[in-house]
């Protein structure tokens, strides 16, 4: 089966975030936190799918709170940092919204994703991924993270289902 005809169920988005909302780079500037770079564009999706009606939530094993407030500016609010085993966090947001896995898409792109990515309906991941989780995915795309993967698979999503539109929509 085609996966673009699987994303007509898609309701909600879950993100990894080092390798997937960033390229993975981190620096390390001596007393500070470490500063990561996010694509613009995947922020902009991300704000569209949130008015758009789409849960979005982030599952990261870092604990970084600038990464959290630029999150929470783009409107998410389902938001785990420093999940170390992110199928916890994971059933979490399934049981708190009674979701089924055919409504979920995830991308992630290390081992850490692994388990996740076995339990939804739509597994993704960037380009750039590690093998062993490009090979359980049924959406690899053709960009690598930090560069506009988050952009391509909420892109893709809402022109399936038709919520990627210009027009007078005040959603735009």
């Amino acid at each position: 089966m085609n996966y673009k005809t699987e994303l007509h169920k898609i309701t909600t988005f879950v993100f990894d975030v080092d390798g997937v909302l960033t390229d993975g780079s981190v620096m390390i500037l001596p007393g500070q936190e470490p500063i990561r770079t996010f694509n613009a564009k995947d922020g902009y999706a991300l704000q569209l799918a949130v008015r758009k009606g789409f849960r979005v939530a982030i599952i990261t094993g870092g604990k970084s709170e600038a990464v959290k407030e630029r999150l929470q500016a783009a409107g998410i609010t389902d938001i785990w940092l420093g999940a170390r085993y992110k199928v916890e966090a994971f059933d979490e947001l399934v049981n708190t919204y009674k979701l089924k896995p055919e409504e979920i898409a995830y991308m992630g792109d290390d081992l850490p994703d692994y388990e996740v990515l076995t339990r939804v309906g739509m597994p993704t991941c960037p380009q750039d991924a590690a093998p062993e989780i490009r090979q359980i995915c049924r959406y690899i795309s053709p960009i690598a993270g930090g560069k506009g993967c988050v952009r391509d698979l909420i892109e893709q999503t809402l022109k399936v289902q038709g919520k990627w539109r210009l027009d007078s929509d005040k959603n735009w």
